[in-house]
């Protein structure tokens, strides 16, 4: 998905010994957006931002080892393998031959590493250069900030496409607030920011500006702006949206203390684990302390200083538990961190309340996204049935007001609450409103310029429409059997347009699809290289969705 924008010059930091700044350079191709004050409340700010940088750049992907050395290294070495191996004659005198070839050898390796060095330094340099440009186009989209009457926030996603992060900042955290101009941009940022971030200082006067000099005309300066193409792939744009959508479902909520997620912390910078399960499992009485179970050492850490206030027991497993580091840096200047929890396997939210600001992390199921993870559920899918008009008339409300909860806009509009629920729905998952967590309100935010092609969008491939489809209409019978020290396996019926299939999954600890296999023409063609097939989908979403309704 191909994205263009357009800067006035570059997003600055500047800092000496009596002051600092920070000035972001808008998208001057979106509507005017812009900001100017001095900030009031600058040490939790830095935190706070720096911490969204960790979302910016987290990528915990799987990376290969480089073996380029070590392929190197055995070429070299082929010929006196070789060498070795033919020595059966005369030992003594291939040794001494060997022996002074190798020295040769190494004096011509010798005298090439001194020769090429300063090209293998420059090479590095050059690719290190390379790798740092190609990561800050990832920043592109990153962070989307939001200016809005009473907060201005900021958005991210992480490269990785598992985690989200949103900063809210009140204008409490400004002591002297200029001008505004509401609505959503992106803003120039590079990694060089970062640092630059950390040079803020409680001592010194430090501006914030979203510069509203870009949006002046400035014909004879046109040098000044550079334009940005950066072509995202569609499971970047769908893995936003979705955690975005997923801020609306039902969820398990209770508040940590600081301490409780410093605990947690503590214990992943101290164990690395060697084999799955790697989950946690949330164990929720009502007013009882909440515990959180780590896997597979099953080793317990009760907070006592969190009490869960819900109406029924509970106990929920996430996973991607690593991702929870984000949250270190915010511990110290945190009044408390809300969870909610929206199943097993499902997104989680942690708001951190900061006073006058407040930070959302919100994680997907799990922080590899493959297809063995896939059909687990999709956000996209359900969405309600709602007229033209009634969404017009619920999108016209909100344009006026920025921010309103459906109470609100259903009372403005004469329709009713279900209907207005539905078009926000449909809203949020174009990319045109999100949902707060932290005041239960609904915010006017356009992710992006042009509308979103939300239908291409709305599945990873076209299996998984097919599989929402079954699904949908009913074609899907399943059974359910535990199998010990393996998992769970569903076996089931799924009914085509031509006859009946047979899939079988089998679902691990860490509730990945570990083994599976189908008498479709898809399955026999490929196996699971092209990952599992439509009729392994419809099982797994229709377990999920008894999971759920259950």
């Amino acid at each position: 998905m191909l994205f263009n924008y357009r800067y006035s010059g570059n997003s600055q930091v500047y800092s000496n010994a009596t002051s600092a700044g920070i000035s972001f350079a808008p998208d001057t191709h979106r509507d005017p957006t812009f900001f100017v004050g001095k900030l009031h409340k600058k040490i939790a700010f830095r935190e706070a931002i720096s911490a969204l940088h960790d979302v910016v750049v987290s990528d915990l992907r799987f990376k290969p080892k480089d073996k380029t050395a070590y392929k190197e290294w055995a070429a070299q070495q082929e010929s006196v393998w070789l060498a070795e191996y033919m020595n059966g004659y005369d030992r003594a005198a291939a040794d001494t031959r060997i022996a002074s070839i190798s020295d040769e050898l190494k004096k011509v390796n010798d005298e090439k590493d001194k020769v090429m060095g300063p090209f293998y330094k420059a090479r590095k340099q050059y690719f290190d250069f390379l790798y740092q440009k190609d990561r800050d186009a990832w920043f592109v989209l990153d962070p989307v900030i939001t200016v809005h009457p009473d907060e201005m926030f900021f958005e991210c996603f992480s490269q990785d496409e598992s985690t989200y992060g949103k900063l809210s900042a009140s204008y409490n955290v400004f002591k002297e607030v200029n001008e505004f101009e509401c609505g959503t941009t992106n803003i120039d940022y590079s990694a060089a920011l970062y640092n630059e971030f950390q040079k803020i200082r409680d001592y010194k006067e430090t501006d914030f500006r979203v510069d509203p000099g870009g949006f002046q005309v400035q014909t004879s300066q046109e040098e000044l702006y550079h334009e940005v193409k950066i072509d995202l792939p569609d499971s970047w744009v769908r893995g936003f949206l979705q955690v975005s959508s997923a801020m609306t479902l039902p969820a398990a909520t209770f508040d940590l203390h600081p301490m409780d997620v410093y605990n947690f912390c503590l214990w992943l910078r101290r164990f690395k684990e060697k084999a799955g399960p790697r989950s946690i499992r949330f164990k929720l009485e009502p007013g009882k302390p909440v515990r959180a179970v780590f896997e597979p050492w099953n080793h317990e850490i009760v907070c006592a200083r969190s009490i869960y206030k819900g109406g029924q027991s509970r106990e929920i497993r996430i996973w991607g538990r690593r991702r929870l580091l984000i949250l270190e840096r915010l511990i110290p200047i945190a009044k408390k961190f809300t969870v909610h929890l929206t199943g097993n396997g499902l997104p989680s939210f942690y708001v951190a309340d900061l006073g006058d600001m407040q930070f959302t992390l919100g994680l997907s199921g799990w922080t590899a996204n493959d297809w063995s993870r896939a059909g687990q559920f999709d956000l996209m899918a359900p969405r309600a049935i709602v007229d033209d008009s009634a969404k017009l008339k619920v999108f016209a409300d909100l344009r006026t007001r920025w921010m309103a909860k459906p109470e609100t806009i259903a009372t403005a509009t004469g329709l009713d609450k279900a209907t207005v629920l539905g078009a926000l729905g449909i809203y949020t998952q174009a990319g045109k409103v999100i949902f707060d967590l932290h005041t239960g309100m609904y915010r006017l935010r356009e992710l992006s310029r042009e509308p979103l092609p939300l239908e291409s969008l709305r599945f990873a491939n076209p299996l998984e429409a097919e599989a929402s489809q079954l699904v949908q209409e009913k074609k899907v019978t399943l059974t359910e059997q535990d199998i010990p020290g393996v998992g769970l396996q569903l076996k089931g019926n799924v009914k085509g347009a031509q006859r009946v299939y047979h899939p079988v999954i089998v679902i691990d600890k860490d509730e990945r699809l570990s083994e599976a296999h189908c008498d479709c023409n898809f399955y026999n063609t490929n196996k699971l290289y092209k990952g599992p097939c439509e009729h392994m989908l419809a099982l797994r979403m229709t377990h999920a969705e008894n999971n759920s309704a259950g």
